[in-house]
């Protein structure tokens, strides 16, 4: 008896992937149209699609785990994961900055852990598993999009315009005044897709969040009363981690005598 409960989870696990893995057709068709049209990108496909399987089997076992804890320490680990891997990626975009991994990932840190603390202390999500969770995931997603993108922008804007910027700091600016328009310029290419999506949200395209609401059975009003709260707080964070990567972007930039740092700007 005790043994047919042990193996009850699998059978359940196994009997759930029946229509995920009837989706396969999709991405064989796709690899087969790859092959016709000698693209070779058939193996990437399925490689991607192998491991993207293995990736979120394991982490349905991990955060079935985690709901059901009750200490605050399971909350804390996954986030502080997620920003980790988070501002490694981002780090490599901006590969040119200095330090840029741990730029990105304490960027990151502070525009999530802000905007999700002022969620939690207006009672917009209680503090739980089931709610930080997925939700400090998709706006340490987005803030990692928005800040690889303003680092690596901004350090190939200064490049490109390191005349003007030295011009400004001779006349004395300081590296704030002489980069704001670069800072300006890095921003607003970073965050326009974030605002752009929320401007369309719902008429191009019904967003992840509410449509899993919906096909898990929710109401449609319901659903939208919960993606208006995740396009705010995706804007908020993807915001104050942008910001907050060009604050810690300056000190990497120039010297202490406030001049560029130019082993920073001397390779493409």
């Amino acid at each position: 008896m005790n043994i047919a409960m042990d193996w009850e989870w699998l059978t359940e696990f196994l009997r759930g992937m029946v229509k995920p893995a009837a989706a396969t057709a999709v991405i064989l068709l796709a690899a087969m149209l790859s092959y016709y049209q000698k693209l070779k990108l058939e193996g990437e496909m399925i490689y991607a699609i192998v491991r993207a399987f293995i990736q979120l089997s394991v982490i349905g076992f991990v955060l079935q785990f985690i709901f059901n804890q009750t200490n605050s320490c399971w909350i804390i680990l996954p986030y502080l994961f997620m920003v980790s891997v988070a501002g490694y990626t981002a780090g490599q975009r901006a590969k040119h900055v200095p330090h840029g991994k741990y730029i990105a990932g304490a960027s990151i840190l502070v525009g999530t852990t802000l905007t999700m603390f002022l969620l939690v202390l207006l009672n917009v999500f209680p503090f739980t598993p089931q709610y930080i969770i997925p939700v400090a995931g998709m706006m340490v997603g987005n803030a990692m999009t928005v800040t690889g993108v303003t680092m690596k922008r901004l350090r190939d804007d200064i490049r490109a315009q390191m005349n003007l910027v030295e011009t400004a700091l001779a006349l004395g600016a300081t590296p704030r005044q002489a980069t704001l328009q670069q800072v300006k310029r890095s921003l607003v290419i970073a965050l326009s897709p974030v605002i752009d999506n929320t401007k369309t949200v719902g008429l191009i395209s019904l967003p992840g969040a509410m449509t899993g609401l919906i096909m898990g059975g929710a109401s449609p009003v319901e659903a939208i009363q919960l993606q208006i709260v995740v396009m705010n707080m995706l804007i908020g964070a993807s915001t104050m981690s942008s910001i907050m990567s060009t604050y810690f972007c300056w000190p990497n930039f120039f010297t202490n005598a406030y001049q560029l740092e130019t082993k920073v700007f001397s390779t493409e």
